[in-house]
């Protein structure tokens, strides 16, 4: 039985290689990029031919073949504020070997992809990790010391966030360990071969490191979004050299055409950057800008499309390619196309540039994959949703001229995932509705999903994490929650990404969202989706649908979401800070504001307690009717394009915390012991050989978070380190 840790036959090498080498032009390196790049390493298709191992000499223990073991871990590693829990995938034993063999070549195409957003979430992230990677696997002094234990800390944040900003706050993690302890960690590591740039010596490189690493005043923050500054100079992503804000908006404001019917998604595979005064684009593609990995990319995929199940999604993978190779973002609109009206297929993937969070600007996109397979028992709960689209949005308590006459082409389904890369991994998403471009969701339709398998895992992980009793008003709120929280839960999210992402239409000549609203586009855009979630999760409409048993449900998602938009999600948040990210702004604006608009009839009570402060909801009705009038608001700024409006909903409820009760929250959940962010070691797709053929392919569970990380930096890493 073939390992990832044998040596695969020289017959399949061969073959693959040689399609590799026919089928993918040779990147070239525009005369902008650096010329020097990290120590070469094998590509996976040349590992493949020099009969090169494919992962680790020694597997981890892991569980395999099973479909869902009763006694799995869920958890594997707490650290910091992060905990890293795995994940099953059942079912994957019941598919056709071609969509196994399918499932695992999209697997290393996302894979392949992962050094790209490291560098798109800071310039010198690839040189960090490799920097970290090299002591981890050379250092030859003392481990088993408090200051080599706070480096292993502090390497694990970095793994876990991709970069060395963390994920969510958006701020530089700080090492537990003293400068000088580093310095000589790298001097102590005589094997490893440090990414020194073009003509830089040893001492300059520790200089430049050392400062990256430890002066708060270098890179402090990955993505700014406070108001009044120039949010492209003030953040460290990499999407942007040497151009302000106001060029940005230029550059772009000359090219979009507002009654363009089917608008370009400008910027979403490039980098902007002026030269000799001159703002110009370096796309992503190959032959271009990421070249090396993408061409790794294609390599893959090429495969995949040899194992497509049926013409459509074949379509879709064969443009996804030409995307890869061409860096027209037209083509891209045509392989989202394609991938929206493949329906009928058991497989599938995201892959490519797709969310825009890490541009303040909203235009650039990081990349990421997620692959996966229907959970055809699920799926019937959300399509039953997805089936009552129309219905749905004719309902809504949104002004009728912003109501879509016809909802097109919603197909909803629950997914198991199977491998996550990029943006989406470690942490994950838990629910996806795409395409992104308003137009093709509104002519051709999308594609919304929930991750069940994902989500499971996190209830399971979560089950005594006691934060719960912690926080909730009273033993009648806890009993509520437990009964139904986990499918209240799930119903806002499908009734999230579902109808709501899905809901509304822009006034005719009103530009994008992300033109009108600018930095304010993404955390508009979550609460709206929010909001028609919790509108019609208190509706009679999902009992008679069959999704739900009675509104007890509903009534425990607004409690739940209360409690979290004004309380609990602040334990994410270090002393002091305000709030930047998207979804966290979200959630606060919409439970802040029904709780002040509610005072006069007290429809949501604030209660102090013992010393804690508590929510609480008295009138459920009401609070519903105040969900709707808030939809209505948001949707009537979207469709308008009022950035005012979403200026004045973002500053005034969304983004300042109470201080006082920011401290007492970080005290109140300190007692718990649990870490208030969750990311994923992926599981791993092991081919199974008779001769020269894939046979089988074996799935397992690896354990251990930081040698997964390590596995990854050695077998996936394909970018220069400065690019």
């Amino acid at each position: 039985m073939f390992k990832r840790s044998c040596l695969m036959s020289g017959a399949l090498a061969l073959a693959l290689l040689s399609a590799c080498r026919t089928s993918s032009s040779t990147s070239t390196t525009s005369a902008e990029e650096p010329t020097e790049k990290a120590e070469p390493v094998p590509t996976v298709s040349e590992r493949i031919a020099m009969d090169l191992p494919i992962p680790s000499q020694t597997p981890e223990p892991a569980t395999a073949e099973e479909d869902l073991d009763p006694d799995f871990q869920y958890v594997a590693d707490q650290f910091a504020d992060l905990r890293v829990l795995r994940y099953q995938v059942p079912g994957f034993n019941e598919l056709s070997l071609q969509q196994k063999k399918l499932l695992y070549y999209l697997s290393e195409a996302a894979l392949c992809g992962r050094d790209i957003i490291w560098d798109q979430n800071y310039k010198h992230n690839l040189r960090v990790r490799r920097v970290i990677e090299g002591i981890l696997a050379n250092y030859t002094g003392p481990r088993k010391t408090t200051d080599f234990a706070a480096f292993e800390v502090y390497a694990k944040r970095v793994f876990f966030s991709n970069g060395i900003h963390h994920h969510y706050a958006s701020t530089k993690i700080q090492p537990g360990f003293p400068q000088q302890y580093f310095e000589h960690l790298l001097s102590q590591s005589p094997g490893a071969k440090w990414p020194l740039a073009e003509n830089e010596t040893t001492n300059e490189f520790i200089r430049t490191i050392t400062a990256v690493i430890f002066d708060p005043k270098v890179a402090p923050k990955k993505v700014n979004l406070a108001s009044g500054q120039d949010l492209l100079t003030t953040s460290a992503m990499n999407f942007y050299e040497g151009v302000t804000q106001q060029e940005a908006e230029n550059f772009y404001a000359a090219r979009i055409d507002k009654n363009d019917s089917q608008p370009i998604s400008w910027g979403l595979n490039s980098k902007l950057i002026k030269v000799n005064g001159k703002i110009e684009e370096r796309v992503w593609k190959e032959g271009g800008m990421y070249g090396d990995a993408i061409r790794e990319i294609i390599f893959w995929l090429e495969r995949a499309v040899s194992e497509a199940e049926n013409t459509q999604q074949k379509e879709s993978l064969e443009k996804l390619i030409q995307f890869y190779r061409t860096g027209d973002l037209r083509t891209w609109d045509a392989h989202s196309i394609a991938w929206a009206k493949d329906t009928q297929s058991r497989t599938d993937v995201v892959n490519g540039f797709i969310e825009v969070y890490g541009d303040p600007l909203g235009y650039r996109a990081s990349f990421e994959s997620v692959v996966s397979f229907k959970d055809m028992a699920a799926t019937r709960t959300i399509k039953a949703i997805g089936d009552e689209a129309q219905w749905f949005e004719d309902n809504s308590p949104i002004l009728p001229e912003h109501k879509k006459k016809n909802v097109t082409g919603i197909s909803a389904k629950v997914i198991t995932v199977v491998q996550e890369a990029g943006d989406a991994a470690p942490p994950t998403p838990i629910g996806i509705n795409l395409p992104n471009a308003t137009w093709i969701r509104e002519q051709h339709g999308s594609k919304s999903v929930s991750l069940g398998n994902i989500v499971m895992a996190g209830n399971e992980a979560g089950k005594s994490g006691g934060v719960l009793e912690a926080f909730a008003f009273d033993a009648a709120e806890i009993a509520r929650a437990k009964q139904y929280g986990s499918l209240a839960a799930a119903l806002h999210t499908d009734m999230h990404e579902v109808i709501g992402h899905a809901s509304g239409q822009i006034n005719d000549s009103i530009g994008t969202p992300k033109e009108t609203l600018k930095s304010y586009a993404s955390a508009i855009e979550e609460a709206r989706a929010d909001l028609v979630g919790l509108y019609y999760v208190l509706d009679p409409k999902l009992v008679q649908l069959g999704v739900m048993p009675s509104l007890e449900v509903g009534r425990a998602q607004y409690d739940s979401y209360i409690r979290n938009g004004l309380v609990v999600q602040l334990a994410r948040l270090s002393p002091g800070a305000d709030i930047e990210e998207a979804h966290m702004r979200n959630r606060q604006l919409v439970a802040s504001w029904a709780f002040e608009k509610g005072r006069a009839e007290n429809v949501i009570e604030r209660v102090e307690r013992n010393g804690n402060t508590y929510y609480h909801i008295n009138d459920y009705d009401k609070l519903r009717a105040l969900f709707g009038e808030l939809l209505r608001e948001m949707q009537r700024l979207t469709s308008e394009g009022d950035y005012a409006a979403a200026q004045h909903l973002i500053e005034m409820y969304g983004v300042k915390v109470d201080q006082r009760l920011h401290e007492q929250v970080l005290r109140r959940y300190a007692k718990l012991k649990i870490a208030p962010y969750q990311g994923f070691i992926q599981p791993r797709l092991v081919p199974v050989l008779k001769g020269a053929a894939i046979a089988d392919i074996r799935i397992e569970y690896p354990t251990d978070f930081m040698r997964q990380m390590l596995e990854y930096g050695r077998l996936y890493s394909f970018l220069p380190n400065v690019n």
